[in-house]
């Protein structure tokens, strides 16, 4: 009960909060000097730098004309358009920067991106970096293999070689499973998805491990998705937020409260059922990825906890 109350507290203050921005942002001129943070920088400036992935099928990725598509890219673009409303710039620019597992964390630190919702896992470590949004998403870390690889589960990895995202909790995770068990694993780090398949793919690796609905996109794309299945006990189930400045209550609240409608409005599970049960671009293949229960439980409740 003190835990349920500590949430409905912090979720009123939040609220009270955009409103009381929102309400600031529609005075006039003068609201401008009443912002701060982020939006009071991309008032000024009359630019908002949005940070995305550039091979995260179907979180975000190139379309055909080289412009950003996906799940994730859906979710920026609401919250896009609610930051256009509340600093009354309709015609705000949206410039989008390409960012990888590296270095996002730093651009967001040093202003070159004012904020990002990818495929960014909210974990304890970062939050003393970042803060997080609500969540957008819940994924369990698993593994993709070719279907004759003989690889059924993370035991079947002793003394193979497996790919994962170079600076992902996955990596953390494959490294400490192979020390602590003595596995003998080659762990190869690799700069993005798409080298860790193509690490997978040309047989340098035995497995991958990466978050189950990444693994369903990197299958899509392959010529033969049904050679490929996505197998193991999860290693953990973790959430994907969107990162804002650290202390900028005012840009995440804005945040917080777009996922949050979207999610009990009903928006975000049409969102989710365009990329993960349609067919998508580029080969108009059916990732066939259903909704998990803690998926269901988060939009019912939307919160910004770290694990489901």
């Amino acid at each position: 009960m003190k835990n349920s109350l500590k949430q409905c507290w912090k979720n009123l203050s939040s609220a009270l909060l955009l409103a009381g921005m929102l309400a600031g942002a529609a005075t006039g001129p003068s609201a401008a000097a009443e912002l701060s943070g982020t939006l009071k920088k991309i008032k000024d400036a009359g630019v908002v730098v949005v940070g995305f992935r550039e091979a995260s099928i179907p979180f975000s990725y190139y379309n055909d004309a080289k412009q950003p598509i996906g799940y994730s890219v859906d979710i920026t673009n609401l919250i896009l358009e609610r930051i256009k409303q509340a600093l009354n710039l309709p015609d705000l620019h949206v410039r989008k920067l390409p960012i990888t597992s590296q270095n996002r964390i730093s651009l967001l630190q040093n202003g070159t991106i004012d904020f990002e919702c990818n495929t960014t896992t909210h974990n304890a470590s970062r939050e003393k970096q970042v803060d997080f949004t609500n969540s957008f998403f819940i994924i369990g870390t698993r593994l993709l293999t070719k279907k004759d690889s003989g690889i059924k589960d993370f035991n079947d990895l002793k003394g193979k070689n497996v790919v994962v995202g170079a600076g992902t909790t996955s990596e953390i995770l494959l490294r400490r499973m192979n020390a602590e068990k003595n596995m003998d694993m080659n762990v190869i780090s690799a700069k993005d998805h798409s080298e860790s398949f193509l690490t997978l793919s040309t047989g340098r690796a035995q497995a991958m491990m990466m978050d189950d609905a990444l693994l369903a996109g990197e299958r899509a794309k392959t010529r033969n998705p049904k050679d490929y299945v996505i197998t193991g006990t999860p290693q953990s189930f973790e959430t994907y937020g969107c990162m804002v400045r650290k202390g900028d209550t005012a840009m995440k609240a804005l945040l917080d409260d777009v996922i949050a409608k979207a999610e009990t409005s009903g928006e975000a599970a049409k969102i989710y059922n365009k990329w993960f049960m349609n067919p998508i671009p580029p080969k108009q293949l059916n990732l066939d990825f259903p909704m998990s229960d803690s998926m269901k439980a988060l939009f019912a409740h939307p919160n910004d906890k770290i694990t489901p």
